[in-house]
């Protein structure tokens, strides 16, 4: 893949945009650039380009000049975004294949994932996915990868994070899942028959009403393993997972299903005191747990969507770092998906903290 001319950031970083409009970034100063190891993918959303990533981009090379090289996704931009989950997912694996073979050197790797970006990530991590070696491992199966062993790989690189930023990992199909649609009932299910027409096969995988070949909904297929495609055990390998989710003001997905959690789980949030990152307001660390815990919590909330429910238990087999977000105070709260990304440098920078955040707990 040929490259753009390489152009300078304020000295420090620097930018190559290739043949397909995606960007690399990366440490211009040479003996940081040598010495890097460590991949950074950055997905986008739905209608979203390379840029979207931008200013995260450039964050994180500022910050670790000599321990990233990130590339900002380009094979899924614009329309593109609507061929569904898979066919985006099977794209971006191929790119990350690409990156690493245009980048010698590269040892480990990481995701940063926006909105449905956090979808097409899982799946190409299940496409990516080689489970460790497994002579002198026993009572394991051939492709079980458990949190903590050493040997799982994706693109023949060491997982380490999986970061996604307001993702509906619930899907989109569930009571006010959709805040736009304000928890109309009959908005919600009309949604549901219209929503190819607007966002077309990614739309169908958001509201599970994809059926292909009389198969289960893509979204609960990639809450296991599922033949070639490893989801489950892909996700299951990288050393940290973290989910960021606005509490409010986020009109495209909502806080339950960005979080993981069920509606008794969503935490009461204070305002932040801290001046570092103003608009964190609630962290936790949830630990893996199985189907039977699930089960116990399932009978308090009747109100789950039973589908969404499959989703929450297959996705809480592994731990994640829950991070909540608030922009109720600031002037762009109600573009608070784009903020939260810091889409736009000049009109989103006051979310420049959760990127702040995302750096300064990125295992490197």
């Amino acid at each position: 893949m040929d490259e753009g001319d390489v152009e300078k950031n304020g000295g420090a970083v620097c930018s190559s945009e290739t043949v397909n409009g995606g960007e690399d970034v990366f440490s211009c100063d040479e003996s940081d650039a040598s010495s890097v190891d460590h991949l950074v993918i950055m997905v986008h959303g739905i209608l979203g380009s390379a840029t979207d990533w931008k200013f995260g981009a450039e964050q994180f090379v500022r910050r670790l000049p000599d321990k990233v090289f990130v590339h900002c996704s380009e094979r899924n931009m614009a329309k593109l975004t609507l061929d569904g989950v898979d066919v985006m997912g099977e794209r971006l694996s191929e790119e990350v294949l690409e990156v690493i073979m245009r980048k010698p050197g590269l040892k480990k790797i990481s995701f940063v994932s926006h909105s449905v970006g956090g979808l097409v990530a899982r799946y190409a991590i299940g496409r990516l996915y080689r489970p460790p070696r497994m002579e002198n491992i026993e009572d394991l199966s051939a492709n079980a990868c458990i949190e903590g062993l050493k040997g799982c790989t994706i693109a023949g690189l060491e997982p380490i994070n999986f970061i996604t930023v307001a993702t509906p990992h619930l899907a989109s199909r569930g009571n006010k899942q959709v805040p736009f649609l304000f928890g109309l009932t009959a908005l919600e299910k009309a949604a549901f028959h219209v929503i190819h027409w607007i966002f077309k096969r990614t739309g169908r995988h958001l509201f599970l009403c994809d059926n292909d070949e009389g198969r289960p909904p893509l979204l609960k297929r990639m809450v296991e393993d599922d033949g070639e495609l490893h989801f489950m055990s892909a996700l299951r390998s990288f050393k940290r997972r973290v989910a960021y989710s606005n509490v409010g003001y986020d009109h495209i997905v909502g806080w339950r299903t960005s979080s993981i959690r069920r509606n008794n789980e969503l935490p009461k949030w204070e305002e932040s005191l801290n001046e570092k990152y103003p608009h964190i307001v609630y962290e936790e660390h949830c630990k893996a747990y199985d189907g039977e815990q699930g089960e116990s919590v399932v009978k308090e909330d009747d109100s789950l969507d039973k589908v969404e429910e499959e989703l929450l238990t297959g996705l809480s087999k592994v731990s994640w770092d829950k991070v909540d977000v608030s922009f109720h105070r600031s002037r762009r709260k109600f573009a608070a998906h784009s903020v939260i990304q810091v889409k736009d440098p000049n009109m989103d920078a006051e979310g420049a903290d959760v990127i702040q955040h995302m750096i300064d707990n990125f295992i490197v």
